[in-house]
């Protein structure tokens, strides 16, 4: 017995997607962004400093990088704050070293229990964004919408609180979302958040609260996902990034500024025998012309420039 058609009809079918956060369109159709100096390819080195609370909850789901073992894992505690306390360390040498401008991407929990991070990437003049409150506070389906409220709004005031600035990027945990988390971000005074890789380039996000900028933040290039989820080598990792460089400013040149985005953590590049890989990114990508090192917030306002 063949369906009846009501079971094909949905009220929101639309050409090319099935929602209204976003005017849908090709990126090869968009009109041209060049980025300042003329340049190709913007850089974008976002560094996660994260915390992951050793009783984790993983509600409603285990946290990706977190906690495996039973209550206590101090092995996988320990190893992440060895990112924050030496594997950073090892990162800002080499990002002052090829010319990079990095972004922090920063839990606030982590803020707070480590001023000393925090006043070592205030001291740099580097931007920070929001990285939810930690590792284990999750954002996901079905989340009662008052307490979701209540997180974003408590990680993005302290966080403004303790920096003593205007904090306006935001990734989310695992970058998992609710249906409420963009028009919550939005009402809590955000510009601009990467949970969203659908894009190559930034494109605006229309919520109930206003637009945002979703910022395409790679996944498919983050160390955290390459080595640990994909079990490549720390030698592949550094082929694909080269790889994504050389073809984004290949593709550049017919069709307009493209954004390479790198998503790194501390805890992993970080550690002895990876530090060198990233440096050899580093020094291939900044050794490449027409490449623009530059913060988030450069790079949004570029493109801001040039849309509006």
């Amino acid at each position: 017995m063949p369906l009846d058609k009501e079971h094909l009809e949905y009220p929101h079918r639309s050409y090319g997607m099935d929602h209204a956060h976003y005017d849908w369109s090709m990126l090869s159709q968009r009109p041209a962004i060049t980025w300042p100096n003329g340049s190709k390819l913007a850089v974008w080195v976002n560094v996660c400093l994260q915390f992951f609370p050793l009783d984790q909850q993983g509600k409603p789901f285990a946290v990706p990088g977190g906690m495996t073992m039973p209550y206590p894992d101090l092995r996988h505690f320990t190893l992440r704050d060895y990112g924050n306390r030496v594997g950073i360390y090892r990162f800002l040498k080499a990002f002052d070293r090829y010319g990079i401008k990095p972004t922090f991407a920063l839990n606030t929990q982590l803020a707070e229990r480590a001023p000393y991070l925090l006043q070592c990437i205030l001291e740099r003049g580097d931007e920070i964004l929001c990285h939810g409150w930690n590792m284990d506070s999750l954002h996901y389906g079905g989340m009662d919408r008052d307490a979701e409220a209540e997180l974003i709004e408590r990680s993005l005031s302290r966080l403004r609180e303790l920096s003593g600035r205007q904090v306006s990027g935001w990734i989310s945990p695992a970058r998992n979302e609710s249906e409420h988390t963009p028009e919550l971000l939005a009402a809590n005074g955000i510009r601009y958040f990467c949970d969203w890789v659908n894009d190559d380039m930034p494109y605006p996000f229309h919520t109930a609260n206003g637009d945002l900028v979703a910022m395409p933040l790679s996944n498919e290039l983050e160390d955290r996902f390459v080595l640990m989820n994909n079990l490549h080598s720390e030698q592949s990792w550094l082929e694909q990034v080269c790889d994504a460089c050389d073809f984004l400013l290949q593709e550049a040149q017919q069709q307009g500024g493209r954004i390479l985005a790198l998503n790194i953590h501390p805890w992993m590049l970080g550690q002895p025998h990876r530090i060198g890989k990233l440096e050899q990114a580093l020094e291939y990508i900044s050794g490449r012309d027409n490449v623009w090192n530059a913060s988030a917030s450069d790079i949004l306002a570029a493109w801001q420039q040039q849309t509006r």
